[in-house]
């Protein structure tokens, strides 16, 4: 049986055409790191880096390269940004649906006398808009928000947000780990201080690279958490400040980002909107099918409104994990069960600590392949025991 990949809220596979032979080719001909070598191979990689910076300001509608910083994934974006910008008595406003690539660091500044309070959500994921502005303090340092949850898909106001972080000069850093790739991301409508992004899921380059942006404001108020070389200012041993030097420590990931950079021309050339009708129409007809089945709960919004192609299910009589099991072992269907690294989104839904069946949806799926995804749910929702 031919396995069907629907685990795409977790990392996207496929990959976008070429990328594969994007990190096959830097490793086997080209090899050089950057701003280390006076020498043909290393400036063709110095000229690849910048390039996937500029692609990354098309991407996010952004004008400063030099802004672009690249680390191995979000979550390290994320612990950068917010250990090296908050201090001790700071506040900052989070929503219900974060992940724990923002919780887990909140919690752990929270020993350095960081404060944080959630933004409210409904039982679909939505924000609530009218409990935001009670929790802004005079201590409010920064908004926090995931721009889409990575358990049930539902796509947050960020607009709104950003209306507010701007009425109040308050900083806003956005987390687009399900959007980035997928859903129109305009810094220069958003206006956000930090916009912080992973390649290995809608952005559909490799693992273990990622990064974020800075505007210059954030950049100037952020210190460096890594320190180390450059490959520039080696005449000093303190760490330069000037970007994307102040917070590029090490050598980077090479073979990553010329996977990246082959990626994102992909979804420039495609275009988002285009990735994005397609990924919903496949949605459209998952959820019109799992409508109708008994025994399951769709977790969220049931529609496509103001959704990604994260679908969640709750099966009422079985555990979700012996799930998620028989579809990988009976019908090759790889999904994930669980929590999602998201208790408190998971709170918001009601399904905590039950969890859910979590199905990824990507634009290289075929309504072949939903159908096969609807027939496996349905004779397991039959089942008396799984």
């Amino acid at each position: 049986m031919n396995g069907l990949y629907m685990d795409n809220g977790a990392t996207s596979f496929p990959k976008a055409p070429g990328v594969a032979e994007a990190v096959f080719n830097y490793l086997k001909y080209i090899g050089a790191s950057v701003n280390r070598g006076a020498y043909d191979a290393s400036y063709a990689s110095e000229n690849t880096v910048y390039e996937t910076r500029e692609l990354l300001c098309q991407l996010f509608n952004f004008h400063h390269p030099e802004n672009v910083v690249f680390t191995k994934n979000i979550t390290e974006s994320l612990n950068v940004i917010l250990k090296g910008f908050l201090e001790p008595g700071d506040h900052v406003i989070v929503s219900s649906m974060e992940h724990n690539a923002v919780m887990r660091p909140l919690n752990q500044l929270r020993t350095q006398n960081v404060q944080y309070s959630k933004i409210p959500c409904d039982n679909k994921g939505r924000l609530c808009l009218e409990k935001v502005l009670p929790l802004i303090k005079p201590t409010t340092k920064a908004f926090v928000m995931t721009h889409a949850s990575n358990v049930c898909g539902a796509i947050l106001d960020i607009e709104a947000i950003s209306k507010i972080s701007q009425a109040h000069a308050i900083p806003l850093i956005i987390d687009t780990a399900q959007t980035a790739g997928l859903i129109s991301i305009d810094n220069q409508k958003l206006k956000a201080d930090a916009i912080t992004f992973t390649g290995h899921k809608s952005l559909l380059g490799p693992q273990g690279i990622g990064g974020f942006i800075l505007s210059q404001r954030m950049a100037s108020e952020t210190s460096h958490l890594i320190e180390g070389g450059t490959g520039s200012l080696s005449d000093t041993e303190f760490q330069p400040e000037y970007m994307p030097d102040k917070f590029e420590a090490g050598t980077p990931n090479v073979p990553g980002i010329y996977g990246l950079n082959t990626s994102l021309k992909y979804l420039l050339d495609t275009g988002i909107h285009n990735i994005y009708q397609k990924e919903m129409a496949l949605t459209g007809r998952f959820l019109n099918a799992l409508s109708s089945i008994p025994g399951i709960d769709i977790i969220g919004e049931a529609t496509l409104k103001n959704r990604t192609g994260i679908v969640s299910i709750d099966f009422q009589h079985h555990d979700n994990g012996r799930v998620a099991h028989a579809l990988s072992k009976e019908y090759g269907i790889m999904t994930r069960s669980g929590l999602h690294c998201a208790p408190s989104a998971h709170e918001t839904l009601g399904t905590f600590p039950k969890g859910t069946v979590r199905f990824g949806l990507s634009h290289f799926l075929t309504p072949s392949d939903i159908d096969r995804a609807i027939d496996a749910v349905l004779a397991l929702s039959k089942r008396e025991v799984i």
